[in-house]
């Protein structure tokens, strides 16, 4: 198979703490011999299991890279056993850009997965991860929150899973993360994501949905902090004692819990993150933006539960998600 154009410019394997880059050859207008220089911080003691940490897997998300730049600071190799590789800004392009995705070729590195070596810049860095890094760790953390255009109540999420026994380690990392919400979470279509590609290999992964809006928050961000601290010390690489809370579990038990929109309009939140709604119960309302005199169009909730997710900007178009509801489980 095609070798990756990828090139870490530390090394991997070595004891002691190194900050490089990960360096993706990019020949553009103002640089013939031009790369993509993304961040890369490897910490390592001795023999011990792999953490994988990456932020920015969508560049308008950033509780993520904040934590983990923390991280990469602040750590010394006498507080772990084993190795950490961190990269703060996945989707580097995206990240420099505050978007969703990757300003040189719209790649959605989230559904970019398995990528390929000969392929768009997006391409080349998910290939990267999916024969390079993923093979190497045994727990896996992504950090995620809703971008410019999702809010979400603070939660970390596993998957529902085919082996039993995987899904149960994944569940313990995800509740070991101790966000204020514990998510079983339903995707949309997962096909090309990172958490699958990881899942696939039978890594222990764990995702996070932080927040929203296209900024982080000073309680957004301390759960991040304490999250990865938290999974790592749970994974046996970090040492230390897990900071604990109650967590509200939740179930997305099926299409249900998703909300679409179906009009252009303006958009009216009826209910806020973390309130109970009734099935049938009016979520949000879209008015007309072009005329007065017409009454707006309401949105339902198809099932009863928790709002844990709305959209955010104040405009809505045909498609969009409106809301999402998960149902509590009492443990």
């Amino acid at each position: 198979m095609t070798p990756s154009p990828v090139v870490p410019t530390i090394p991997l394997d070595r004891d002691g703490i190194h900050h490089g880059f990960l360096r993706l050859p990019y020949s553009r207008d103002d640089s013939a011999w031009g790369s993509i220089m993304i961040p890369l911080a490897v910490v390592k003691n001795g023999d011990g299991p792999t953490a994988l940490l990456t932020g920015g897997n969508h560049g308008d998300e950033y509780e993520g890279p904040i934590a983990l730049q923390e991280l990469a600071v602040t750590l010394s190799p006498d507080d772990i056993n084993g190795r950490m590789i961190i990269v703060p800004s996945f989707n580097y392009p995206a990240f420099r850009a505050g978007s969703r995705t990757s300003p040189i070729d719209k790649g959605n590195l989230n559904r970019s997965f398995p990528g390929r070596p000969d392929g768009t810049p997006t391409e080349k860095i998910a290939d990267y991860f999916q024969r390079v890094l993923l093979p190497l760790a045994d727990v896996v953390l992504d950090f995620h929150s809703g971008g410019k255009t999702l809010d979400f109540v603070p939660f970390a999420a596993a998957h529902v899973l085919p082996d039993k026994a995987h899904q149960a380690a994944c569940v313990a990392a995800m509740e070991a993360f101790n966000a204020p919400y514990s998510v079983m979470l339903r995707e949309i279509d997962s096909v090309g994501m990172y958490d699958t590609a990881a899942e696939d290999m039978g890594k222990t992964f764990v995702s996070t949905e932080l927040g929203g809006g296209g900024t982080a928050t000073a309680k957004s961000i301390g759960t991040a902090r304490k999250g990865v601290r938290n999974v790592l010390i749970h994974a046996g690489v970090l040492k230390g004692e897990m900071q604990t809370g109650p967590t509200i579990t939740i179930d997305m038990p099926d299409d249900n819990c998703f909300i679409f929109a179906e009009h252009d309009g303006l958009f009216e939140p009826m209910i806020d993150l973390g309130d109970e709604v009734s099935e049938g119960e009016v979520v949000a309302r879209v008015w007309p933006v072009d005329r007065t005199g017409v009454p707006p169009l309401e949105y339902r909730a198809n099932i009863s539960g928790i709002l844990i997710s709305r959209h955010f900007p104040g405009l809505i178009k045909s498609g969009d998600c409106v809301a999402v509801i998960g149902i509590e489980v009492n443990q």
